[in-house]
């Protein structure tokens, strides 16, 4: 066995060896490999893989994946072993009609691998995924005008993912969600003249982004928020008419504000605005 290859399959020093490995220990565990894999009669002698690089048996997510990719023919003999990560390797290279019989995979990596896979109008399929993680890619896959449905999914990331990519139409749905970041998220997305809807969310975080955004008629209604950064928000967008009773505001910043927007000129307005 060359010595490049024993060198790639020896394991790092640790303070705890008692003995180093040999070059035969490893060229010993190079050939355990090989003795066991149904590859070694046709793929090793081609030059298809290679043991500590390019191995099926490998518990090695990598050396998995650059033999799948040299061998993609086999893939579809490995979506039932018994090692979750070669299943989920296989599911990258196994043609499309076998990977879909993998959508009920008893591990969440494997049917992660399967969303990504399946064609956009088989996705919808997984929405309900017992995994999180699972629903989120499934989240990010699905067309836009699909992804209502999850709109009500347990798990707060899943309706971030929808928050974020939901048509602007469709937002107003989830104005109200349990979870402050979801509520952030479409605050960030709303329409101007759509904002509404959260004026008078509990969260001050939720009201600064919506006072930071409004329209100015609309920003006034935020000058007497409770909340100080979400009347300093409120002071540059409102409409400079309604400013002057914040030159006695209890905070010195909207105080400063307040000031500074009162010696612009008389047309400046946001630039968003304009």
């Amino acid at each position: 066995m060359p010595m490049w290859l024993v060198d790639s399959l020896s394991p790092p020093a640790t303070k705890t060896d008692a003995l180093p490995a040999t070059a035969e220990t490893v060229a010993a565990q190079a050939d355990a490999l090989c003795a066991s894999c149904p590859h070694a009669g046709v793929q090793l002698p081609e030059g298809r893989c290679t043991p500590g690089d390019a191995c099926v048996t490998a518990h090695s997510g990598r050396q998995i994946d650059r033999f799948f990719r040299r061998n993609p023919d086999t893939a579809a003999g490995y979506l039932d072993d018994a090692f979750w990560e070669r299943r989920a390797v296989a599911v990258r290279y196994a043609p499309l009609d076998s990977v879909r019989n993998k959508m009920h995979d008893p591990d969440e990596v494997v049917r992660r691998a399967v969303v990504t896979r399946l064609p956009l109008q088989d996705v919808g399929a997984m929405r309900r995924d017992s995994d999180r993680e699972v629903r989120i890619s499934v989240a990010q896959r699905l067309p836009p005008d699909e992804l209502l449905p999850m709109a009500n999914d347990p798990d707060y990331m899943v309706r971030m993912v929808v928050a974020r990519r939901l048509p602007h139409g469709k937002l107003p749905r989830l104005a109200q969600d349990r979870e402050r970041e979801v509520r952030k998220a479409i605050a960030g997305r709303l329409p101007a003249f759509a904002l509404g809807c959260l004026d008078d969310d509990p969260e001050a975080e939720v009201r600064y982004i919506v006072a930071s955004r409004a329209m100015p008629e609309h920003a006034a209604h935020f000058l007497a928020d409770p909340e100080w950064l979400v009347r300093f928000a409120a002071v540059g967008r409102a409409p400079r008419h309604c400013l002057a009773p914040l030159l006695d505001d209890s905070d010195a910043e909207v105080r400063r504000a307040v000031r500074e927007r009162l010696t612009m000129p008389e047309d400046a307005i946001p630039e968003d605005l304009q």
